[in-house]
């Protein structure tokens, strides 16, 4: 089966500085994947060369059979202006701006659709509460209703646990469920091991190099871990080594 998505021999950074060295691999089709690795690993800009938004220094990204309207993307919170005057419904529309434009109305069947959406989430009733006045947990919801109206079959997910409460974590995984069980390919930044061991089948750890790639169990091993750490504080430390470890 073709890949959903392919990195041959990724290299990714910032002026010209490598934080992603030579990635060299395959996500499978329909496979609900975890990306995990220290801090300044370059998991989240390893997600932003898959949307577009880095362009890679060196390699590049297959898509397979995907296209880029084919994505779906949750950034970090923090990368959200909370501050911007938008309702919850004015959110979550937004999942629908392929269908009908930046500047198109909604019609009462795009309508019912969003309704539908704020209520998978748990939100019925925050239709019209301003996103800056949410719960990290209830602008999460949100962002999930708007992932649930653009119907991608890849879904990117940037640490979507961060600061939320149990009760929204455990509705959201189930919506990550629903997702994976529908034979969407979804792809997530976690640092919690225990959350990835319990729901994510494959998991991608990543230390600037690829560590191990393949079913969480053998990838979430202690000697990956402490291989792991070890390659992030090199390339700290000693920059000029960084893509000379072995993969």
């Amino acid at each position: 089966m073709t890949p959903a998505l392919s990195f041959h021999d990724l290299t990714l950074g910032y002026d010209r500085h490598p934080v992603v060295h030579h990635l060299q691999a395959e996500i499978a089709q329909g496979s609900l994947t975890a990306i995990v690795g220290p801090n300044g690993a370059g998991k989240s800009t390893l997600l932003k060369a898959v949307t577009g938004t880095v362009t890679p220094l060196q390699g590049g990204v297959g898509f397979g059979a995907l296209g880029r309207d084919d994505i779906a993307y949750l950034p970090q919170q923090s990368e959200i202006d909370r501050s911007f005057p938008l309702s919850v419904v004015d959110l979550v529309s937004m999942g629908l701006w392929r269908e009908i434009g930046p500047f198109g109305r909604l019609a009462r069947p795009h309508r019912a659709r969003v309704a539908a959406a704020i209520a998978a989430v748990g939100l019925t009733g925050f239709d019209q509460r301003p996103i800056g006045s949410l719960s990290g947990g209830q602008m999460q919801r949100a962002l999930f209703a708007r992932l649930l109206l653009q119907d991608a079959r890849l879904v990117l997910l940037d640490e979507p646990f961060t600061a939320i409460d149990a009760r929204t974590m455990a509705d959201l995984l189930e919506v990550i469920r629903r997702w994976h069980g529908e034979g969407r390919t979804v792809l997530a930044v976690l640092h919690d091991f225990d959350t990835v061991r319990a729901h994510f089948p494959r998991t991608l750890m990543l230390a600037r190099e690829l560590v191990a790639h393949g079913p969480t169990a053998e990838v979430l091993t202690a000697e990956n871990q402490f291989r792991a750490r070890q390659m992030c504080e090199a390339c700290a430390e000693t920059p000029h080594v960084c893509g000379r470890h072995a993969a």
